[in-house]
């Protein structure tokens, strides 16, 4: 049966085109969380740029987060799990960037800062997004501190070039223009099983909702994954369900599908 349900945000929960979340799924998670069933965000968010969720957060109906692409997880006040980057390789990647003169967002555990922004950060963070203006820093501070996540904008052949520089990280992408960056083992299946063990729950309880790259993991360790109707085929084949998009209730018509609200 299922008692957790893992939803990422941007694409799933939230619409590209409307920035908010549908009716039609709050309505379906205030009718699951009645039930009993528990509901956790899986997000490549840091906490600190989690701001479109009210809807749900003034109903009370989120349990835990998992953050950074599992890096940084946490349930209310509670830090459950934390995984920072090597020194070493938060370095290397600084070095290429500022070789490669792209920038780079550093994330630490209630910061974030950008290095040498471009109109790409403003277009997809600021305008597209909806974040936030970032501190802009230099390399040489942003290095300074304990780093979760890194967020540079570089392209697919880029990154092959600086994957060997960082040997203990995970990259994944959910948005063409830039990968995120966290250590080796971090990963959105990596948060649901923490967030699990720390509510004991088994892995056969949980269904996971997502439509980005940095998504398969999850939607293929859940027990159930559902990938939106607007994903990527990679991420569709990751899936055992494949819904409507989100803005066509995507989520509300597949917890109908599977018996979670009527």
């Amino acid at each position: 049966m299922t008692r957790a349900l893992f939803f990422d945000i941007d694409g799933t929960l939230v619409s590209f085109k409307t920035h908010r979340i549908p009716a039609s799924t709050v309505e379906a998670l205030e009718v699951a969380h009645a039930k009993g069933i528990k509901i956790f965000i899986a997000t490549g968010r840091p906490k600190v740029i989690i701001n479109n969720l009210t809807e749900l957060q003034d109903r009370n109906l989120i349990d835990g987060y998992i953050t950074m692409n599992g890096a940084y997880c946490f349930v209310g006040d509670e830090v459950i799990y934390k995984s920072v980057i090597p020194q070493e390789e938060v370095d290397a990647m600084a070095v290429f960037c500022k070789k490669e003169d792209v920038p780079c967002i550093f994330v630490e555990e209630h910061n974030i800062s950008v290095c040498q922004p471009n109109d790409l950060v403003k277009q997809i963070f600021y305008d597209f997004l909806h974040v936030n203006t970032f501190p802009t820093v230099s390399f040489e501070e942003a290095t300074s501190k304990e780093i979760i996540q890194m967020t540079p904008f570089i392209t697919e052949e880029q990154e092959k070039e600086v994957r060997p520089s960082i040997p203990t990280c995970e990259i994944g992408r959910w948005y063409p223009a830039f990968a995120d960056v966290t250590a080796k083992g971090v990963t959105k299946q990596k948060g649901i099983d923490e967030i699990i063990r720390f509510f004991s729950m088994k892995l056969e309880d949980t269904m996971a909702f997502g439509d980005g790259g940095n998504d398969i993991s999850m939607l293929r360790h859940a027990a159930i994954g559902v990938a939106m109707g607007q994903a990527k085929e990679d991420v569709k084949a990751a899936a055992d369900y494949i819904t409507t998009s989100v803005d066509e209730d995507g989520i509300r018509n597949a917890m109908k599908h599977f018996g979670i609200i009527d």
